[in-house]
C-alpha cells in the first residue's frame, strides 16, 4: 500500500468519526463560544479602542490545551480498548503512516475551529485599520501551537487505554510546556534562568509570533516539538510489536535512532538560539525592524559606539519579561552597524567594579521596587537602565524612559516598552552631535551663559549642601576654563539686602526656604540656574554628587546649544494672575511636555515686535487678540522664510467641572490668514464620526450614592481617521486617529494659493454638517441623551491645511507698526537688553520685509482647543489610557517643519495603536450578535457538508454492493 494512501485513509476515517457524533458540533460550538466570550467580554474589546485581534490570541494558549487534548484523548486509547490495535500493530506498514495520518486528521479538525473564529478579523478591519500581519502570523502561531499540542496529546494517548486518563494526563504535560515560560514560573527567578524558561515555553514562544514577528528560531521549535512527540508515538507503538525473543540489533536502532533525533532537536534549538537575524517582520511598516533612519545614524559613527544594558538579574514581575524585548532590539543594532556598535548586558550586583563606575560616573542608581507575592512583601533595588557612549559623551536611559504603564481596571497594570527604537537612537543622535562638536559644548553656545546660584550661608546650610558647595564650585571653574571665559558664575546670597533677593526669586521663579524635614525650623536657599537673555533652566539637585552636577550642568548648556535642538518660538495666552474671575484660558503643560523631550520649547513674547533670532519655527496655540505689533513679528518671520504654525479658531471652550460654555475668540489673525489666501469660517464643524465625551454620572444603588463615568456621543470632538489623515504627508500618514475638539471649517482661496503648494492633512468624514449654534453642552433629560441630528447639507470639511511658497507681506507697502510708537515707549526701548542673538542686531526697525521666499511655509489648524490639557485628558478618558495622537501630530508636524523626520518616522512605528471609531453600545451588540450568528452559521455549514460527503459515501457503497 502506497503510504501516501494509508495516510490520507486514517485521516479521512479519524475526521468522519468525529463529524459522526454530536459531540463534535457541541465541541467545535464551545470553542466558538468561549473565543468570544474572551474577545468580546473577558478582554473587552471595545473598551480597549484598538483595531487589532489581539484579545483572540491572548487565550489562545489556553483553549488550545483543552482542545487538543480532547481532539486525541480517543486516537489511540481508543483503539487500544476496543481491540483494533493489535490489527494496526499486525499491518505490513509502518507505524509512522497511522500516526501521520491520525496528526494530520487533527489538524484537520484544529483547521475547521480556527476557520469559525476568521469572522473576527473581519468584523475588526471593517470598523478600523487592521494590520493584517500580525492576524497572519496570529494564525500562523495557533496553528503550530496546536500542532505541538496535538503530538503531545497522540503521544498520551498512545500510552493508555482510558480515555480520560489520557485527557488529564494531556492536559497536565502540555499545561507543563505552556507554563515553563510563563510569569508565574518565571517570577521565581533570575532573569538569566527566565530567559531560558521562556525558551522552553510554548506560551512565550506564541506571544512573540503573534506580535508580528515570525522568527525561524520560533518556528523550529514548535517544529521539533511536533518530530520529537510523533517520533515517541512511533516508538512506542513500534515497543509493542517487539516479541520478548525479537531482533535485539533491531531493537536497539530503534532505540539509538529515536534517541538522536531528540538530541539533535535540542541541540539544533540551542544553536539557533545564538542567530537574531533569521526572521521577518509581517507587520505594516515594519514594526520591530531597525529603521532606516536608525541606519542612517549608525552609518555616521566613525569610532564604536558603546551600548550598555544594566538589568538586574532580580527585578520587579511586571519588567522582567521586557528585558528580554530590549536586550534582542539592541542586539540589532549590533547587527546593523557591522562592527561599529559595541554591546554589552551587565548585572551590576554581581559586577561591584561596574556598579561602582555607574554610581559615580553615569550617576545610575538602582530604584527600589516593592514586590510581593503570597507569603511576604519586599523591596528589591533593582537596575533597569541602558547607557549609550561615544568618546567621552553618553547618555543613559532609566526605566522610566522605556516603559509606559496603561491601566484598564483598578489593579490590572499593562507594563511595556514604549518606543525602545525611537529612544535609543535618540540617544545615538545626542551623543554624535556632542562628539562631533569637539566634546566641548561651549563651542556650540552662542554668546555668554550665567550662572547663578542662590545659596545661604555656610552657617546656615546642612554639612551635605556645604560640601557639595564645595564641589560645584570646583566643577563651575573647570567649566569655566573650558568656555573661554563665556561662562559667568555668581553665587548670591538670598537673605542679603534685608532678604529682596529671596523675596524677588520667589516672586520670579517660585524658589521658596527649603528645610531638612517638616519639623525643622532652620530655612536655607540652594537653587542653581543657568540662563542666557530671557531664556532660564533650573539644575537640580539630585543626589549632590560630583557626576550628577556634572552631568545636570551638561544637559543645561545643551538647551542653549543649537547643534543639540531646535528650537520653538511658542505663543500661547496666559491667564492673568491678579484677576481671579477672568475667565480661564487654554493650558498647555502637556503639550510642551511632549515637545520639550526633543525639541527647546520657549515661551516667545511678540510684544516687542520682533521673534527672537534663535526660533526655528513659530508655533501660535489660541492666539487672543494679537496686537498690530505682535502680527508684525508673526508676518516678519514668515517673510524671512521661517513656518509659522497656528492652532485657532473663532471659538474657544470654557470647561469647568460643573459647566461647558463655548464663547467667541478673536485671534486678531484673521485678515492676517485671509490676505494669504486661508480663512477660517465663523461656525463648528459636527461629525457623526466622533470621539465619545466623558460626563461623570451619579446613580443610586441601596441607598448609596455611586458616582461613575458615562462615555456620551459627541459631534463636536471629530474623530478625524482612515480618509480624513492624508495618506501621502509624513506628517499624518502614521497616525491612527486624530481628535480635533470644537474646529471650524477652512476655505482655501485658490487664486491666492496659485503660486504655491496647499496640502491637505485633516479632513471630517462625509458625514459632518456645521452649525451656529453656540450651545456645546451635551442635552441630558430624564428621558436620557438627546441625541445630535445633522442639519443641513453633510459634507466633508477641511481642518488642517499646509500652504508652501512665496507670500507677500500684510504690512507691504505699509508702515512699519514698529514706528508708531510713543516716546515712552522709544525711551523703554533704548533701555531694554539688546538680544543676544547676532541675526537681531542687524535687523533695521524701521523696515519690512515685503515678501517671502518659496521655503516660508503656513501651517494651520482651525481649533483652539484640540491641543489643550483639559481635551487631551478627556480623550485620555474615553480612551481608557494616556491619549498621544493630537500631541503627536504635532511632533511630527514640527519634525516635518524641521525637516527632521528621521526620529519622526521612528517616533511614530510603535506605540500609538490603530485606534476604533466610536461606536454606540447598540452598535456594539450588533456586532457582537453577528459573530455569534456566523460562528453557528459556520457549523450549520460543516454540518451540511459533512452530511452530504456521507450520504455520498453510502450511496457509493450500496452502488457497490449492487454491481
Amino acid at each position: 500500500m502506497q503510504p501516501k494512501h494509508t495516510i490520507t485513509r486514517v485521516a479521512k476515517k479519524e475526521i468522519s468519526l468525529f463529524f459522526a457524533s454530536p459531540i463534535a458540533y457541541l465541541f467545535l460550538a464551545a470553542f466558538a463560544g468561549v473565543t468570544l466570550f474572551t474577545f468580546f467580554w473577558g478582554e473587552a474589546f471595545f473598551a480597549r479602542d484598538i483595531a487589532d485581534v489581539r484579545p483572540l490570541f491572548e487565550w489562545m494558549p489556553l483553549l488550545l490545551i483543552f482542545l487538543a487534548s480532547t481532539l486525541t484523548m480517543r486516537m489511540w486509547s481508543e483503539e487500544r480498548r476496543s481491540g483494533t490495535l493489535e490489527y494496526v500493530l499486525t499491518q505490513p506498514v509502518p507505524l509512522w503512516h497511522f500516526v501521520v495520518g491520525k496528526f494530520l486528521g487533527c489538524i484537520a479538525l484544529l483547521v475547521v475551529a480556527l476557520l469559525i473564529t476568521l469572522p473576527l478579523p473581519i468584523t475588526v478591519a471593517i470598523l478600523g485599520d487592521l494590520d493584517w500581519g500580525p492576524v497572519v502570523a496570529g494564525y500562523l502561531a495557533t496553528l503550530l501551537l496546536g500542532a505541538a499540542y496535538l503530538s503531545i496529546g497522540l503521544y498520551v494517548s498512545s500510552r493508555s487505554d482510558n480515555q480520560i486518563v489520557s485527557l488529564i494526563a494531556a492536559v497536565a504535560v502540555c499545561g507543563i510546556f505552556y507554563l515553563l515560560g510563563s510569569k508565574a514560573i518565571t517570577n521565581f527567578f533570575g532573569t538569566s534562568a527566565s530567559e531560558w524558561l521562556r525558551l522552553l515555553g510554548t506560551g512565550s514562544r506564541f506571544e512573540s509570533i503573534t506580535r508580528g514577528v515570525i522568527d525561524v528560531r520560533d518556528l523550529y521549535y514548535y517544529a521539533s516539538l511536533i518530530v520529537i512527540f510523533l517520533a515517541l508515538n512511533t516508538f512506542a507503538l513500534e515497543r509493542e510489536r517487539w516479541a520478548a525473543t525479537g531482533d535485539k540489533q533491531h531493537h536497539h536502532g530503534w532505540r539509538m535512532l529515536t534517541g538522536l533525533l531528540l538530541v539533535n532537536a535540542l541541540g539544533a534549538n540551542l544553536w539557533l538560539g545564538q542567530i537574531n537575524s533569521l526572521r521577518v517582520d509581517a507587520t505594516e511598516g515594519n514594526q520591530y525592524s531597525i529603521s532606516t533612519a536608525t541606519e542612517h545614524y549608525l552609518n555616521q559613527l566613525q569610532e564604536p559606539l558603546l551600548i550598555r544594558g544594566y538589568f538586574s538579574s532580580k527585578t520587579h514581575p511586571l519588567l522582567a519579561p521586557l528585558v528580554p524585548q530590549i536586550r534582542d532590539l539592541i542586539k540589532e543594532y549590533e547587527i546593523e552597524s557591522r562592527g561599529r556598535v559595541r554591546v554589552e548586558f551587565v548585572d551590576p550586583v554581581t559586577n561591584p567594579e561596574l556598579e561602582q563606575e555607574a554610581n559615580q560616573k553615569y550617576a545610575i542608581q538602582p530604584v527600589p521596587f516593592q514586590v510581593t507575592d503570597r507569603y511576604q512583601a519586599s523591596v528589591v533595588n533593582s537596575y533597569f537602565n541602558v547607557l549609550v557612549q561615544y568618546g567621552d559623551e553618553y547618555q543613559v536611559l532609566g526605566f522610566r524612559d522605556l516603559i509606559e504603564i496603561k491601566t484598564s481596571g483598578e489593579t490590572d497594570l499593562d507594563v511595556k516598552l514604549r518606543n525602545p527604537e525611537h529612544d535609543l537612537t535618540r540617544a545615538i543622535k545626542k551623543v554624535l552631535h556632542s562628539y562631533q562638536a569637539g566634546g566641548n559644548l561651549f563651542d556650540t553656545v552662542k554668546g555668554e551663559l550665567v550662572f547663578n546660584a542662590y545659596v545661604s550661608a555656610d552657617s546656615v546650610l546642612p554639612q551635605q549642601l556645604q560640601n557639595f558647595k564645595r564641589t560645584v564650585e570646583t566643577e563651575l571653574k573647570q567649566q569655566q576654563e573650558k568656555s573661554a571665559n563665556r561662562l559667568r558664575v555668581n553665587f548670591i546670597d538670598p537673605a542679603a539686602d534685608g532678604g529682596k533677593v529671596g523675596e524677588k526669586i520667589a516672586q520670579d521663579y517660585g524658589f521658596n526656604p527649603m528645610a531638612t524635614s517638616l519639623l525643622s525650623n532652620e530655612r536655607f536657599y540652594f537653587y542653581m540656574t543657568l540662563a542666557q537673555g530671557e531664556q532660564l533652566v533650573q539644575i537640580p539637585l539630585d543626589d549632590m554628587s560630583e557626576a550628577s552636577f556634572e552631568r545636570n550642568f551638561s544637559a543645561a548648556v545643551k538647551r542653549f546649544a543649537s547643534g543639540f535642538t531646535k528650537t520653538v518660538a511658542f505663543v500661547a495666552p496666559e491667564q492673568a494672575m491678579a484677576n481671579h474671575y477672568a475667565p480661564q484660558v487654554p493650558q498647555f503643560s502637556q503639550l510642551e511636555q511632549f515637545l520639550g523631550a526633543e525639541l527647546n520649547v520657549v515661551r516667545e513674547d511678540l510684544s516687542d515686535g520682533a521673534v527672537s533670532g534663535e526660533a526655528d519655527v513659530l508655533f501660535l496655540a489660541a492666539p487672543n487678540n494679537l496686537t498690530e505689533k505682535q502680527l508684525f513679528a508673526v508676518d516678519q518671520f514668515l517673510m524671512q522664510g521661517g513656518t509659522v504654525i497656528a492652532a485657532t479658531s473663532p471659538y474657544t471652550a470654557s470647561l469647568t467641572q460643573r459647566s461647558l460654555n463655548l464663547q467667541k475668540q478673536e485671534s486678531g489673525m484673521s485678515q492676517w490668514l485671509a490676505h494669504h489666501g486661508m480663512s477660517i469660517e465663523e461656525r463648528l464643524v459636527m461629525d457623526k464620526q466622533s470621539v465619545p465625551f466623558p460626563v461623570p454620572v451619579t446613580r443610586n444603588l441601596g441607598g448609596f450614592s455611586v458616582q461613575e463615568m458615562r462615555m456620551l456621543d459627541y459631534p463636536y470632538f471629530i474623530d478625524v481617521r482612515a480618509n480624513g489623515l492624508n495618506a501621502e504627508s509624513v506628517i499624518t500618514n502614521s497616525l491612527p486617529q486624530a481628535t480635533m475638539a470644537w474646529a471650524s471649517p477652512i476655505v482655501v482661496n485658490t487664486e491666492k494659493q496659485q503660486s504655491r503648494k496647499v496640502t491637505e492633512l485633516l479632513r471630517s468624514s462625509d458625514k459632518s454638517w456645521v452649525s451656529g449654534d453656540m450651545n456645546i453642552t451635551p442635552q441630558i433629560t430624564g428621558d436620557g441623551i438627546t441625541p445630535y441630528l445633522p442639519v443641513g447639507e453633510q459634507k466633508s470639511h477641511l481642518l488642517g491645511v499646509i500652504s508652501q511658497g512665496r507670500f507677500d507681506s500684510f504690512f507691504a507697502g505699509k508702515e512699519s507698526p514698529l514706528l508708531k510708537q510713543s516716546d515712552a515707549e522709544v525711551n523703554e526701548d533704548k533701555n531694554k537688553t539688546e538680544k543676544t542673538s547676532d541675526t537681531d542686531s542687524t535687523k533695521n526697525i524701521g523696515s519690512v520685509i515685503q515678501h517671502s521666499p518659496d521655503s516660508a511655509r503656513i501651517i494651520l489648524f482651525s481649533s483652539n482647543d484640540f491641543l489643550n490639557d483639559s481635551v487631551v485628558s478627556m480623550a485620555g478618558m474615553a480612551s481608557g489610557g494616556q491619549y498621544l495622537n493630537s500631541l503627536q501630530l504635532m511632533a511630527n508636524t514640527l519634525d516635518w517643519a524641521l525637516e527632521d523626520d528621521g526620529l519622526m518616522s521612528i517616533r511614530a512605528r510603535s506605540n500609538f495603536n490603530r485606534t476604533l471609531p466610536a461606536l454606540e453600545q447598540g452598535t456594539q451588540a450588533f456586532w457582537e450578535y453577528l459573530n455569534y450568528a456566523l460562528a453557528l452559521l459556520a457549523l450549520f455549514i460543516v454540518g451540511v457538508v459533512q452530511h452530504r460527503i456521507k450520504r455520498t459515501r453510502e450511496q457509493q457503497y450500496r452502488q457497490w454492493l449492487a454491481s
